[in-house]
């Protein structure tokens, strides 16, 4: 779990310290009663509270009747919480690095599956950063494309896809304009984790229909590895003027 402190960010993989700053989260809490909730001994537990305490994460006082006794109350907020089984993907991409060696491009591209999947492990939404940065970059690479309509552009994209090893793409419809893509590389590998993997396509795909076009689009991928599918699926949306005022 990812914690915030006055002193910076602290994230903690240790059942015992997580029990007991679970326990904190309900409130104030003494000494025995945290020996008597978390079922662990009493050496135990004063030795996690200090190592809570040096962390900033926790502050320990005392009963204004009694010196005596302790207890402790929360000194941090809870951000965000590991997720399995995109953790397993994280430390796979981990080993994947120090398997590519010095090989610069399987090197960069492992070094973007480690930061997108290590932030989502986690417990953080990369999501809408995501997908902001693909329609940013989308829109840079539309200024290049040729294309003036939707066909000419999904044309130009499933070439700079394959030209580019992002995938294969294959237009399904031009009318109401939808791909599909295989071999993804941004999701491939992925096994069925329950939700769409692929924020950064959408947001390029959008930025490219969007910058060529000159009209508002919407990017939704609707079926994905991580969803189960063997391919992406990418429905793309004009969204209607609004009126002048």
């Amino acid at each position: 779990m990812i914690f915030s402190t006055d002193n910076g960010i602290v994230a903690l993989d240790s059942p015992v310290k997580l029990k007991i700053l679970e326990l904190l989260r309900k409130g104030t809490t003494s000494f025995d009663e945290l020996v008597e909730q978390s079922k662990k001994a009493k050496s135990t537990i004063s030795v996690h509270l200090d190592d809570l305490q040096e962390l900033n994460l926790i502050q320990e006082k005392t009963y204004s009747n009694d010196k005596r006794k302790k207890y402790y109350v929360l000194n941090s907020i809870c951000l965000a919480c590991s997720e399995l089984p995109l953790r397993r993907q994280y430390n796979e991409h981990l080993d994947n690095i120090a398997v590519a060696g010095l090989n610069s491009d399987s090197f960069v591209t492992h070094l973007f599956h480690t930061v997108r999947f290590g932030m989502e492990a986690y417990g953080f939404d990369p999501k809408p950063i995501m997908k902001r940065l693909g329609n940013d970059v989308g829109a840079k690479i539309g200024q290049k494309f040729r294309a003036n309509d939707s066909e000419g552009v999904l044309n130009e994209l499933s070439v700079f896809w394959r030209e580019h090893r992002l995938g294969d793409m294959k237009i399904l419809q031009v009318a109401s304009p939808s791909v599909i893509v295989n071999n993804c590389y941004h999701c491939g590998k992925m096994p069925n984790v329950g939700k769409t993997l692929c924020s950064m396509d959408e947001g390029i795909i959008e930025g490219v229909f969007s910058s060529r076009l000159n009209l508002h689009y919407v990017v939704k991928e609707t079926e994905c590895y991580g969803t189960g599918h063997n391919h992406c699926k990418f429905v793309v949306e004009a969204q209607p003027e609004k009126p002048k005022k």
